[in-house]
């Protein structure tokens, strides 16, 4: 498929004509061009309308170009060359990637917590605040738990209404990215950049370094990481934050945290245009269902072994319902299968 490369007046007075235009792979919210200005290469990216239930095309283009902005602190990301806020389009750096490492996890570790390291207090009003959990997200876990006849604890209730309280984003300033999945790194020869910034938001840095516990919860690739591969990813964050801010973190309490938040959304089961637009925890016991190459139960039976070998106190009941939802679910359905390890990204 072509389409015309979307330069309005207020970029072709800029950067001229585009030349040697390429329509890139991209997701249904946007498209992507590779093209050459004056000889030099660039990334036309036009936001559209599609493929998300919750926010449009205009508020996704300003939190991709203040994301961006912030990002290029670092730098994190390309850098904004150009903007067009009525055509939702931006013209950003080329950043030439140096492809497939089979040791890629270390580095992207490392530059997640450079970019949440790029902003504080003083960059509040520049981004939304990350959306955490809710109380229906709470609700439902345990409804799944009544529907699958699994006895809830009777402790688990309030443990889930003092984790919502924990992660509520108030006063966490860190840049998130909104959905650091392979793919959406490229290794430069200057360290490892992030793209696509339309779920940029400020809030607390551990729910994205929680994505290597929990095998990427807003990602098709779902990937399982744990023993040694896991302990140093995680190394590798707590020693670069603790090096750009002179601050530690509190990281076995705050990922806990993070992953049982992960575990009750139901959306982070389905890709972005399937959001915001029914219970999917209620789906389960009913129906199985794929995005990517692994199922919704096998997402969630992962994500409840990894809470229900926690060992924070806060979450002392609802590792224990998690367990007995791990149990059942794979005694319920036993051809379903594990993650797939690190090893298996495809590019």
């Amino acid at each position: 498929m072509t389409l015309q490369v979307p330069i309005g007046d207020t970029l072709r007075a800029v950067f001229g004509p585009p030349k040697k235009a390429k329509l890139l792979d991209s997701s249904p919210r946007s498209r992507v061009w590779q093209v050459e200005f004056g000889g030099e290469r660039a990334i036309v990216k036009q936001i559209t309308d599609a493929g998300d239930n919750r926010y449009g095309a205009p508020e996704r283009f300003a939190r991709e170009v203040a994301g961006l902005r912030l990002a290029a602190r670092g730098p994190v990301g390309p850098r904004v060359l150009g903007a067009d806020p009525d055509g939702c389009v931006m013209v950003l750096e080329y950043l030439d990637d140096l492809g497939r490492t089979d040791d890629w996890m270390p580095g992207h570790a490392e530059a997640l917590a450079r970019l949440h390291a790029l902003t504080g207090p003083a960059d509040a009003t520049e981004l939304p605040a990350w959306r955490p959990p809710s109380e229906a997200d709470a609700d439902s876990f345990l409804a799944l738990a009544t529907t699958l006849g699994v006895p809830i604890p009777p402790g688990a209730p309030d443990e889930l209404a003092a984790l919502l309280t924990r992660l509520d984003p108030a006063g966490r300033y860190a840049l998130l990215h909104g959905d650091p999945c392979p793919g959406n790194d490229l290794r430069t020869v200057d360290g490892v950049r992030f793209v696509d910034f339309e779920q940029a938001a400020l809030g607390d840095g551990l729910v994205e370094l929680a994505y290597f516990r929990v095998a990427f919860p807003t990602c098709w690739c779902a990937m399982s990481v744990t023993g040694a591969p896991l302990a140093e990813v995680e190394a590798v964050y707590a020693s670069t934050w603790r090096t750009l801010t002179g601050q530690a973190t509190d990281t076995e309490a705050g990922i806990a945290d993070a992953c049982a938040g992960w575990l009750i959304r139901g959306d982070a089961l389905v890709e972005r245009a399937h959001r915001d637009q029914a219970d999917q925890l209620a789906r389960v016991p009913v129906a199985d269902f794929t995005w990517g190459p692994v199922s919704a139960r096998e997402r969630l039976v992962h994500r409840l072994d990894v809470v229900a070998a926690t060992t924070s106190e806060p979450l002392h009941e609802l590792a224990i319902l998690a367990r007995r939802l791990h149990h059942h679910l794979l005694k319920t359905w036993p051809t379903l299968q594990p993650l797939p390890g690190p090893e298996t990204r495809p590019w």
